[in-house]
């Protein structure tokens, strides 16, 4: 259907070439904007109103006073299913701190929580199959998992700034969320409006990307350049995600432009991975609560464990 509503318009009511660089990137660019959008509508409706209850308050609940295993399990599982971006850094970092979770822990839900969730998971398996969906998912949770040990080890909580440890968060002020059937229903509209007001520029702007990669750039440019053979491609690929800002959502369309050129597997997870989780606004914002050797920390355990993913499976490819 929406293979058919890009070639409607590209092809027949702009008269472009389907053999053109312009066709194909318009083909490209209006197909993936009625199915990225349509999909994120549905899935953010849907896992609306299964976690109208689920708050930043209540993440921090369920993992508050577990052992640490159990504690990083449920913090990466809980990132893994949270629709909180970069942007919620700050809040949930103070509210973790607050609540006496080791920074390990934060640390894993931090990485987690940009990187991997439903709505991406739902396009990307959409977009580019259940396959690489797996192994993104895998990869991410693994990434989480060892990356908030590693910070571990460091004793981050020296670099944590003096005012975050003097902030309590209120219980007294806090609004009991309306649990009935309609009230979910309002509060699912509500996150669809809210997550589609912060998506659909870095969405719009991801397609285009895609569209322009995907038409104008030559395959055996992209073969030469950023085939699977040559090692810098993934140290390459990480570091061109790192002044771009978007999110797992937004990265989709340039991700399915870079595959069907001949990138290979592993470049094309790694570039993903660095766009999700070490943007550079989210350095910046991160940067509020952590002084700069964490920070420096945070963004170097990251991006090696984002190049071991790129070859690993650029090798087993």
């Amino acid at each position: 259907m929406f293979d058919a509503l890009g070639a409607l318009i590209a092809f027949r009511l702009l008269h472009l070439e389907p053999a053109s660089g312009l066709g194909a990137a318009v083909h490209f660019f209006v197909m993936d904007v009625a199915k990225i959008f349509v999909l994120l509508v549905i899935v953010i409706y849907v896992m609306g109103l299964l976690r109208a209850m689920l708050s930043p308050e209540r993440v921090r609940e369920f993992v508050r006073g577990r052992p640490d295993w159990q504690a990083r399990g449920m913090a990466v599982t809980l990132g893994a299913v949270t629709p909180f971006c970069s942007c919620s850094s700050v809040p949930l970092f103070i509210g973790f701190v607050e609540a006496g979770i080791p920074l390990g822990v934060t640390f894993s839900f931090l990485i987690a929580s940009p990187m991997i969730n439903e709505v991406a998971v739902v396009i990307l398996a959409g977009v580019l199959g259940w396959k690489l969906t797996a192994l993104y998912v895998l990869a991410g949770l693994a990434v989480a998992w060892f990356g908030g040990i590693v910070m571990q080890r460091f004793r981050p909580e020296r670099w944590v700034e003096g005012y975050v440890w003097k902030i309590r968060l209120g219980e007294a002020n806090r609004v009991e969320p309306d649990r009935s059937l309609r009230g979910r229903h309002r509060q699912a509209l509500a996150e669809v409006r809210e997550i589609l007001r912060r998506l659909w520029l870095w969405v719009l702007i991801g397609i285009g990307v895609g569209a322009l990669f995907h038409g104008f750039v030559p395959e055996d440019w992209v073969s030469r350049h950023l085939g699977g053979e040559a090692w810098y491609t993934v140290p390459a690929a990480v570091l061109l995600g790192i002044p771009l800002y978007s999110n797992a959502t937004g990265v989709i369309p340039v991700a399915e432009a870079m595959l069907t050129k001949g990138v290979a597997v592993g470049t094309t997870l790694a570039l993903m991975m660095s766009v999700a989780a070490l943007s550079l606004p989210e350095m910046l914002i991160l940067r509020k609560v952590i002084r700069w050797p964490a920070l420096a920390l945070f963004a170097g355990v990251l991006a090696v464990a984002f190049m071991l993913v790129g070859w690993g499976f650029n090798l087993i490819a």
